[in-house]
């Protein structure tokens, strides 16, 4: 355990010289470094890891909102979740819907910007102008 104690010791005094900490922050950052340490060395964490599920910030059916939708990944709010941004999180837009138990054809995007995009498509009759080009 002495050995876990010193690499600890090393990484909060890495974090110290970076940011003011109290003394009861040191303490207890050590002793927890020092557990997980242990643990990762045994290979207890990887375990533990494995069966961990991962906990929405927000109820899936809630995160579709009208202005905006929340990652459940990261909890941040957007009006569209992009492919790219999901690739941040390591999923693609299939996955992710997979995953939090959306319907495949799901739009990741506000309500009022889906409304907002139908509305102007249907202005626009694009595929009314698509079989024109095709009679010709």
């Amino acid at each position: 355990m002495e050995e876990y104690i010193k690499q600890a010791l090393e990484i909060v005094k890495a974090q110290a010289s970076v940011r003011s900490m109290t003394e009861e922050e040191i303490t207890s950052m050590v002793n927890s470094l020092a557990t997980q340490l242990k643990k990762l060395a045994e290979g207890q964490d990887a375990e533990a890891q494995t069966e961990e599920v991962q906990k929405p910030p927000i109820d899936p059916k809630k995160a579709i909102k009208e202005k905006s939708i929340v990652c459940l990944e990261c909890g941040k709010s957007f009006r569209i979740l992009t492919k790219r941004h999901l690739k941040s999180h390591g999923l693609t837009p299939e996955e992710y819907r997979q995953k939090w138990g959306y319907k495949k054809g799901q739009a990741l995007i506000a309500k009022a910007l889906a409304r907002e995009r139908r509305k102007k498509m249907q202005e626009i009759k694009l595929w009314t102008k698509r079989k024109l080009n095709k009679e010709q």
